[in-house]
């Protein structure tokens, strides 16, 4: 009875704080049910979402619990939430599950996926970009209105680069790992510091790549390897030294050994997986490894190899990995399937039609893709061997790094290092070809991660990285963290903001507003987005028609 009156009292305050303001849209407190209290009747329809879960106060049926697989809130598209060019907010409490076995996803979003117009806001998490986990947990808000750079910016070329293997954005900055292949070259880490500046992290090791990045607790944490170069069809490197190695970041040009895993000369994927630390061997004899500390990495075992699939080996390479709906799945070289894992044991998801290599994994819109070699196709999940075929990019090969950017779908691709964007159906647009260098047979657009609202992309052989934007992204420096944190999304003329817990977390400026009108008639969403389901609890959610001011989001906080 005293939990049911307080959760009474609560939702009657937050009425009564409503009315208050008559730029209020809409106003979900999500205490029991999907109710507007604003007095405008925009009520949500709940599919899946459980009102009981505690909330921010630690009072019970305060919030709303979201699964992060279709739980989702949805709300018609009607004229009063049309926002076209106008300033607007967003207020919502938001504790996002921290277990790493899904991705964050899509806090609110009024989007239409087709002519790329509205916002979104949520948390993004892109692991399985070929080898590297390249954002972790970000904080973005994006607006558009279909309006893609209509040029990429060269963005310099890492030291000796032939490529950056990896790229990786931690605490507020853009990391690459780079293959070098020189007789006295070693793979570096670089910081990106503007323009076409990178400055030297070290190496970390004395093998000519830095084949993968990824962040786990606040550290960053690099693979390294023997990369062999010759397939990629160019002379084979000169520096012989095996890596297979994993180091941590410790500031400046200092790198902390974390250990080998064993028999590797190359470590091939990392990923952050129910918050354990995962790394696959490049190369054979297959492996698959977790971290247990210091410099000790566990055998997890990789997968048996399938009966229906001819070869000598017992064991099946595991090779890019990312983490979607509680599972860790993984790309293979051999025979060109999608494994996944259960923290315990391997199940065989099928082979990609007839291509014998599948490449990085993108989630769009909730739903897992992967690249393939030699088809140049992409491929849908729809459960354990069934893929569907979501087309060709060109006359490509190979499709390599995949990336979701302010909601669209980016791909690489082999032999000409093309950039394609997927129009979410069945065909895919060239947007450019970033590497153009002469008499050689294969060019790459090897990797992706996102950074300062743009999406970078790798080369190879150029070892140049190139920079591109659809819209305008917000993007958070630090990873959220866990718990329950206040969060506000603010369009104010040519700007937009974000904050947690009432500080500023992230600007993007300088653009015209009447480029961006952000009328949508798809229905506006809690919990999903163009990313992907929403996975926590969120509480007590605003739609403001003008931009709040520093201390009106402040007190934001205090209601509660």
């Amino acid at each position: 009875m005293r939990e049911t009156l307080l959760s009474l009292m609560f939702a009657i305050l937050l009425a009564a704080t409503a009315q208050c303001d008559d730029s209020l849209i809409a106003h979900w407190p999500l205490a029991n049910d999907g109710q507007d209290v604003s007095g405008n009747g925009i009520h949500a329809t709940s599919h899946g979402v459980d009102f009981t879960a505690i909330g921010p106060s630690g009072t019970p049926n305060t919030a709303a619990a979201f699964d992060g697989q279709g739980a989702l809130l949805e709300i018609p598209a009607s004229q009063r939430l049309q926002l076209g060019m106008k300033d607007f907010s967003v207020s919502v409490w938001v504790d996002a599950d921290s277990d790493f076995d899904d991705v964050p996803g899509d806090l609110i979003s009024h989007y239409d996926s087709t002519s790329r117009r509205g916002f979104h806001l949520g948390l993004k998490t892109s692991a399985g970009v070929t080898f590297s986990q390249a954002n972790v947990r970000q904080l973005q808000f994006g607006i558009d209105q279909d309006r893609p750079d209509e040029s990429w910016q060269e963005c310099g070329s890492p030291g000796n680069a032939l490529l950056a293997f990896a790229l990786c954005e931690f605490d507020g900055q853009l990391y690459a790992g780079t293959c070098e292949p020189g007789r006295d070259d070693e793979g570096h880490v670089y910081r990106y510091d503007g323009n076409d500046k990178w400055i030297d992290c070290g190496a970390p090791d004395q093998s000519n790549s830095v084949t993968s990045l990824a962040v786990l607790d606040g550290q960053l944490y690099a693979g390294t390897g023997k990369y062999r170069v010759a397939g990629s069809s160019l002379p084979e490197s000169e520096n012989i030294t095996p890596g297979g190695r994993i180091f941590r970041y410790a500031g400046e040009s200092k790198w902390i050994d974390c250990g080998r895993l064993a028999e590797s000369e190359a470590v091939g994927g990392l990923v952050v997986y129910g918050n354990r630390l995962y790394a696959s061997s490049l190369y054979r004899p297959a492996g698959f490894f977790r971290y247990e500390g210091g410099t000790t990495w566990k055998d997890c075992g990789s997968p048996q190899r399938p009966a229906d699939l001819p070869g000598d080996t017992t064991h099946m390479r595991v090779e890019a990995m990312g983490v979607y709906n509680g599972w860790l799945y993984a790309t293979s070289y051999d025979g060109g399937r999608v494994f996944r894992y259960d923290g315990e044991s391997w199940f065989d998801c099928g082979q990609l039609a007839d291509n014998t290599q599948s490449y990085a994994f993108a989630i769009l819109q909730g739903r897992l893709y992967v690249g393939t070699w030699p088809s140049g196709r992409v491929y849908r999940f729809e459960k354990p061997h069934e893929w569907t075929d979501v087309g060709r990019l060109g006359e490509e090969l190979e499709v390599m790094g995949m990336l979701v950017h302010n909601g669209r779908l980016i791909a690489g691709t082999l032999p000409l290092a093309e950039v394609y964007e997927f129009d979410n159906k069945s065909s895919w647009n060239k947007l450019t070809r970033l590497d153009h260098t002469p008499d050689v047979r294969y060019r790459r657009a090897w990797t992706m991660a996102e950074h300062d609202g743009k999406l970078f992309c790798s080369t190879l052989p150029s070892g140049k990285i190139y920079s591109w934007r659809a819209g305008r992204v917000a993007m958070a420096e630090k990873t959220f963290p866990p718990g329950w944190h206040h969060v506000a999304a603010v369009r104010s003329g040519g700007s937009i903001r974000t904050f947690v817990d009432g500080v500023l977390a992230a600007t993007q400026s300088g653009f015209n507003a009447a480029d961006y009108d952000l009328t949508c008639d798809q229905p506006l969403r809690i919990g999903f987005g163009p990313n992907d389901h929403f996975k926590g609890k969120l509480a007590d959610v605003k739609l403001y028609g003008r931009a709040l001011s520093v201390s009106e989001i402040q007190i934001q906080m205090k209601i509660r």
